[in-house]
């Protein structure tokens, strides 16, 4: 049996309702249903029956069932051809696949360097 500081990352399965604010260190996949806040270290996968109601805070996620709230990811965000993502979107990369439907705002770091005249 694994001792619980060997786990990789942590899944919410389909039958799974969380209500509450949870953060960690881990890999998350949700394919249920959370209703709160979410902060992580590492890396949130939301599978397409995936669905969460909050704010979340992460190094990347992938994005392919619901999300209703605001998000800030470190690095990277992608946001799956069936995707709905309705809040604020704070990342340095943003990739939307054809299909996936966003509504609200994005913020994206820009270099200064990148701003100057040649």
């Amino acid at each position: 049996m694994a001792k619980i500081s060997d786990q990789q990352f942590t899944q919410i399965s389909r039958s799974m309702n969380i209500i509450g604010d949870f953060s960690g260190e881990s890999d998350i996949r949700i394919a249920g249903k959370i209703k709160g806040n979410l902060v992580t270290s590492g890396d949130i996968v939301i599978e397409n029956t995936g669905f969460l109601e909050g704010t979340i805070k992460t190094r990347n996620a992938t994005v392919a069932g619901k999300i209703n709230g605001d998000i800030e990811c470190n690095e990277k965000l992608i946001l799956e051809a069936k995707s709905l993502f309705v809040g604020n979107i704070k990342t340095k990369q943003l990739i939307i696949e054809c299909g996936a439907k966003f509504k609200g705002n994005c913020e994206m770091p820009v270099d200064n360097s990148e701003t100057k005249k040649p």
